[in-house]
């Protein structure tokens, strides 16, 4: 099975001090955003590298990657989704591998993991198409990966200086409770800024009193120091 013979590739390869690191790093003790999971201590680059030769290898066996205890191990499975995404052309087998991820979402389990394949696959599936309710769908779950998602996914049609969904997305998640939230929804409307400043600044105008600080933070990293002081200095 090819999936059994990467993850041997990977875990042959473990580096226990490194993972110890990651461990701390993403969160991974107890009552933590990543409880419990698992780091063979690999990084992103050598995992690139070994999927190369698995680019055509099937969505039951990449499930099987997606649903492994260990984090490297999952990030290779979305890697290669990614990576079967963008070679081909096919509508049909697009949209396969884009229910594929979002049946299997959850298993996008922390933040490394969300950022590095929904805007390729999920945004990218969705930026012609007027149909997104999906990713209001994901906004409204009561898991904070989904959620991720949902805001995440947007990058792309910024990329395309279309800005609706991340606007609307960002104004949902104005009370969400989690900082993974808060900087997801900041790195985008930063984003937003730099295609269009004045949609970024009529956004502030509007919200900028009810954002959370780390949100409002990233959202004007780019501004001038003056620009920066006024939103900070509005009274919440």
């Amino acid at each position: 099975m090819p999936s059994g013979l990467l993850i041997d590739k990977l875990t042959a390869l473990a580096n226990p001090e490194k993972a110890a690191f990651l461990q701390g790093f993403f969160k991974t003790g107890k009552g933590q955003y990543a409880e419990g999971d698992i780091f063979l201590g690999l990084k992103v680059p050598e995992i690139r590298e070994f999927i190369k030769e698995y680019h055509e290898m099937s969505l039951p066996d990449i499930k099987t990657l997606i649903y492994s205890k260990f984090h490297e191990v999952r990030l290779s499975g979305f890697l290669l989704l990614v990576r079967q995404f963008k070679k081909t052309k096919e509508d049909e087998h697009r949209k396969e591998i884009y229910d594929f991820y979002i049946e299997h979402a959850k298993q996008a389990n922390n933040w490394d993991l969300v950022d590095l394949s929904c805007k390729d696959i999920v945004g990218e599936y969705l930026a012609d198409k007027k149909n997104r309710q999906i990713l209001y769908k994901l906004v409204d779950s009561s898991n904070l990966w989904e959620q991720r998602i949902s805001i995440v996914s947007t990058w792309t049609f910024i990329k395309y200086c279309d800005f609706n969904d991340t606007l609307l997305i960002s104004k949902k998640l104005l009370t969400h409770k989690h900082d993974l939230i808060h900087k997801a929804v900041g790195w985008m409307l930063r984003e937003v800024g730099k295609k269009d400043k004045n949609v970024l600044i009529n956004f502030l105008e509007q919200y900028s009193s009810e954002m959370p600080r780390t949100a409002l933070r990233y959202s004007i990293e780019h501004f001038s120091p003056e620009e920066k002081q006024k939103y900070m200095a509005k009274p919440r």
